[in-house]
């Protein structure tokens, strides 16, 4: 069985290192991919570190960082995060925000399956035409971008967690949609006496490639002869925002008040953006209390040729409370905030039950 396993191990492990060759990009592709709200985390307590952690992602928040991390959940466990996107309606971007919502049932002792729903909006947007440009005189549209994943992790030993998530991905205005599928696996390794060590790779957004279509796509014109014709523009497929994250994690642990500092790094190997290197520690007090900041760096960050709108830092807080007969059951508020650049920050506030 061990023989078995490790075999599996291997094979998963050589996929998910070759499959980003046959995806990545160059320069020329920057900025190319479509739904990229794909690379939006949208839950409170991993964002709070920059989604670095790929090796010590656990429950829920598991979902974005590493689906492997899904199979720590013990019994059940449900999630909410409500974000506001770069200042939201007082920020540059109006009315910009992702509401998550998650669940996660332990099946057996190693499998545990799972499923969320993330909704981001963009606010009123004023339509705009070319025979009417001015804003405000033709009313406004509303955006919608949602994605539904299912998920199974499972537990091959205590040391080796798998993972694999299917994400059905929405994008829509009244008049113009787009839809696709794609896959999200991860792998996790913990060792050591009390697990301090831990190693994780993710492949996240495998899929084809996906189009808009619909009445938006078409425009009524006249000719040179004076018919009308209608004319429907050709579709260009977008492809997805494939990426690949390595992460490796260790925690030091200090007997007096159950006190613990996790310091992580995570590499993060993006198809259509430049790679982001990311550090991140999270303190840990009497399992009541959790403060995490990390900083995520990307080429040419500091300099007028970047080409992301967040300047690295994050950070956070979790509050945990626990109740029940035996204390078996938990409340933990998250929350998360996110520096921009020319914009305002992003916050995150959500909610964890486990029962």
């Amino acid at each position: 069985m061990k023989r078995i396993l490790s075999i599996l191990t291997v094979v998963v492990l050589t996929v998910m290192l070759s499959a980003p060759s046959a995806y990545a990009g160059n320069d020329n592709r920057r900025g190319t991919a479509g739904a990229t709200e794909l690379l939006i985390n949208p839950w409170a307590r991993s964002s709070s570190w920059g989604g670095i952690n790929t090796s010590c992602a656990r429950g829920i928040d598991a979902f974005f960082s590493n689906i492997a991390g899904l199979s720590f959940v013990e019994k059940t466990e449900f999630a909410y995060t409500n974000t506001i996107l770069y200042g939201g309606r007082s920020g540059l971007v109006s009315g910009a925000s992702v509401n998550a919502f998650g669940l996660a049932i332990r099946l057996g002792e190693a499998g545990v399956l799972g499923a969320y729903v993330m909704a981001m909006g963009c606010g009123d947007l004023p339509v705009t035409t070319v025979d009417s440009p001015d804003p405000g005189s033709n009313g406004t549209f509303s955006p919608t971008m949602m994605n539904l994943n299912v998920a199974f992790s499972y537990s091959f030993t205590t040391s080796i967690h798998g993972g694999a998530n299917i994400k059905v991905i929405t994008e829509s205005t009244d008049n113009v949609s787009a839809s696709g599928v794609a896959i999200d696996a991860g792998i996790q390794y913990q060792t050591g006496e009390n697990d301090e060590l831990k190693f994780g790779i993710s492949l996240k957004n495998i899929g084809p490639a996906l189009s808009f279509g619909g009445t938006g796509m078409a425009f009524t014109t006249t000719n040179e002869s004076g018919n009308q014709m209608t004319v429907q523009f050709r579709e260009s497929e977008m492809e997805l925002p494939t990426c690949l994250n390595i992460g490796l994690s260790y925690d030091f642990l200090f007997e007096k008040w159950n006190q613990r500092l996790t310091a992580a790094a995570n590499f993060t190997s993006n198809a259509f953006l430049r790679d982001d290197f990311g550090l991140g520690f999270e303190y840990s007090l009497l399992d009541r209390f959790q403060a995490r900041a990390a900083f995520v760096y990307q080429r040419d960050l500091f300099t007028e040729e970047r080409t992301t709108a967040k300047t690295g830092i994050h950070a956070g807080a979790s509050v945990n409370f626990p109740f029940g007969k035996d204390g078996d059951k938990n409340i933990s508020l998250d929350y998360s905030y996110r520096t921009n650049t020319n914009l305002k920050g992003s916050h995150a506030i959500g909610a964890t039950f486990k029962f």
